[in-house]
């Protein structure tokens, strides 16, 4: 797999102008992961596709000066997790609440996962996303950038710009907290059996 990203990169850098057909291989292959990943570490499934889209925008002009020394997957994701951790920090500084209208804040919506191996149920999905959704963004982008995107915790805390045990005792924490609110999400919405 990584040969053929490494061919198609090498045959995007040395098409001629307006020939995209390479870098768009790359990104139907990327693509679904690149959103979903977006919709998670952002909360935001309505610009999950438009922040994925500028992600591959980014890609593309970045495309001349990938040398290949991290994998195509790890140079997306890079550039993924950067362009929504900058989404993250804009939408914090632009997003100011009335704490006295209630009615203005609404939590954000859960966010579609794909199925990882395809075992999983639609009711399951939903579990995670709520589960995910409910966390804090300190413990749940570690977590999804671990778990998800199977970085490095070096990798993680060049990116998150914090130290490496600060990544360790969240992405454990993380875990931790997941596993608690998944399996209280389980006992609440399991179906209650009556026996006549």
């Amino acid at each position: 797999m990584a040969d053929q990203d490494e061919e198609l990169i090498q045959r995007a850098q040395q098409s001629p102008e307006g020939d995209l057909r390479a870098f768009e291989e790359l990104v139907r292959k990327y693509q679904r992961r690149i959103v979903a990943n977006c919709r998670h570490i952002t909360r935001d499934p309505n610009n999950a596709e438009d922040l994925a889209q500028e992600v591959f925008v980014k890609a593309f002009f970045g495309l001349r000066g990938f040398e290949g020394r991290s994998s195509v997957r790890h140079w997306l994701q890079t550039i993924k997790v950067n362009h929504c951790l900058n989404h993250l920090k804009k939408q914090q500084r632009a997003t100011l609440v009335d704490l006295d209208e209630e009615e203005s804040w609404t939590p954000a919506a859960a966010v579609p996962r794909p199925a990882a191996n395809g075992l999983e149920t639609l009711a399951e999905r939903q579990i995670i996303e709520r589960v995910l959704d409910s966390m804090s963004t300190t413990l749940r982008i570690p977590l999804i950038l671990r778990d998800m995107d199977d970085l490095s915790y070096d990798e993680i805390a060049n990116m998150l710009d914090i130290g490496l045990s600060a990544v360790k005792m969240r992405i454990k924490r993380a875990r931790q907290e997941f596993r608690e609110r998944y399996e209280l999400e389980v006992q609440m919405n399991r179906p209650i059996q009556i026996q006549l």
